[in-house]
């Protein structure tokens, strides 16, 4: 009961990123999938700098930490939205909060070149049991109303924006733990965030002017509007910040259970409002993937820091 109400946060952090693939897939096909990522991004930003600023932890990056995060937000932000939202375009929103979870692993391989960790045999068996779960959710997916080389497709760039992700997580754990030459603390997870974010943003600005010259104006409706506010306030904004203070009381492990929530949300909320199917085959892929992923993680992990834990959309 200590942390009763943090618990209720972290369980609607779950909800909010389980419904993000609804709301995704809703703007993805009605609407420019880079521009939409650009609105959800002015409203973002506006929004983390204002929190930044009233909590009292606003400070500049420093020239070489600008470099650092030139690589976050690159990654982070512009190519994982980018794959996202084409992502969305072509998959369900099930299938898509499925493939997503395989992230941990992709960050785990990533470490064992670019951090000196070693390849073990839990992350292996774990590496097999959860490529066999995404297996089957690009074979036998029971949404069989989208073209299966649609939907592969679609489930592809989804795995691309994991691997996206995965690369992010890999540079933000170094950006954590070490200063550089002309700083003399490390920013803070929020801070990387909020700075990872504006470099994304005018990294996608160009692309999004192009779509906008190209295609004209696009239509803006109640569905495509009230999806893009939910994916900037509450996906982005409101869930990585009660998220991150879950982590920092009760530790990252304890804080990912509630991760493995988010695919079953996501998978139901495509059905209740986007009529997506429900299978077993679902079912079968979830417990593969998740089960592969927990015992890929079962090793000892900082609980400082997530160790691959990524926003649910």
């Amino acid at each position: 009961m200590k942390h009763l109400w943090l618990h209720i946060r972290l369980l609607t952090v779950a909800f909010i990123w389980g419904l993000s693939w609804t709301a995704g897939r809703l703007v993805a096909t009605d609407f420019p999938p880079v521009t939409a990522a650009w609105i959800r991004y002015v409203i973002a930003i506006g929004l983390f700098l204002l929190w930044l600023k009233s909590t009292g932890n606003m400070r500049i990056p420093t020239k070489q930490e600008w470099k650092r995060l030139a690589y976050i937000g690159f990654f982070s932000t512009f190519l994982y939205q980018v794959f996202f939202m084409f992502g969305m375009k072509y998959t369900a929103a099930g299938d898509a909060s499925l493939m997503i979870t395989f992230n941990p692993i992709i960050t785990a391989l990533l470490a064992i070149p670019f951090l000196g960790e070693k390849m073990t045999k839990r992350l292996a068996s774990g590496l097999i049991i959860a490529l066999s779960g995404v297996i089957i959710i690009f074979i036998y997916s029971p949404n069989v109303d989208i073209p299966a080389t649609t939907r592969m497709l679609g489930d592809a760039l989804i795995i691309l924006a994991a691997l996206s992700w995965a690369s992010s997580t890999i540079f933000m754990k170094k950006a954590m733990t070490t200063t550089t030459s002309d700083s003399t603390e490390p920013l803070t997870p929020l801070q990387l965030t909020v700075w990872a974010s504006v470099v994304g943003f005018f990294i996608l600005t160009p692309w999004s002017a192009y779509e906008l010259i190209d295609s004209g104006m696009p239509e803006f409706n109640q569905d495509i509007i009230l999806s893009i506010l939910f994916l900037a306030v509450f996906s982005t904004v409101i869930s990585y910040v009660w998220f991150a203070e879950g982590i920092q009381t009760i530790g990252a492990n304890r804080a990912a259970l509630y991760v493995y929530l988010v695919p079953p949300f996501g998978i139901l909320s495509g059905w209740w409002l986007l009529d997506e199917q429900l299978g077993l085959s679902l079912i079968a892929a979830f417990i593969l993937i998740v089960g592969g992923v927990a015992i890929a993680q079962s090793e000892k992990h900082d609980e400082s820091e997530p160790s691959g834990i990524i926003h649910g959309d």
